[in-house]
């Protein structure tokens, strides 16, 4: 999925989670999604509405975008099976390790990953990679990278 716009991304979680429901064979991308759909049981009837493609999660009404979600869990299991930016996986490992919980992990990679992008979109700049891996690091006790 390179550049999927808001539906094509929604319209992707959908699939996947109503093609693992009904037992069909799923692409590598679907699998490492229903991974993460999996333990987001919060959003399973989410996934089940062919109408949530047009749904609207309004920050300032105190919603948090479920899709948003999904799609940043995503991009950072794509990040880790990789290791991009380099040093994200160990850092990751470590905070893993620190909090006791791959998920909890994950959450707060999440966080540093919607900062990176928040800061890149402000600035008007690209993401800045070792910022974001530094962020890792910060939270799992590490020291920053130069």
């Amino acid at each position: 999925m390179f550049d999927p716009s808001r539906d094509q991304a929604r319209q992707f979680f959908i699939e996947a989670w109503k093609k693992h429901r009904n037992g069909n064979v799923l692409t590598a991308m679907e699998t490492m999604f229903i991974g993460i759909a999996e333990a987001h049981p919060e959003y399973h009837a989410l996934l089940e509405d062919p109408e949530a493609i047009d749904k609207d999660f309004a920050p300032e009404d105190g919603q948090i975008n479920p899709f948003l979600h999904l799609s940043l869990h995503l991009a950072v299991e794509e990040q880790l099976s990789i290791d991009q930016p380099p040093g994200l996986k160990p850092a990751f490992a470590q905070l893993q390790l620190k909090l006791g919980s791959r998920h909890d992990a994950l959450h707060d990679v999440v966080e540093c990953l919607g900062e990176t992008i928040w800061r890149a979109q402000r600035d008007r700049q690209p993401p800045d990679g070792m910022a974001y891996v530094n962020a890792v690091r910060k939270r799992a006790g590490l020291p920053i990278a130069g």
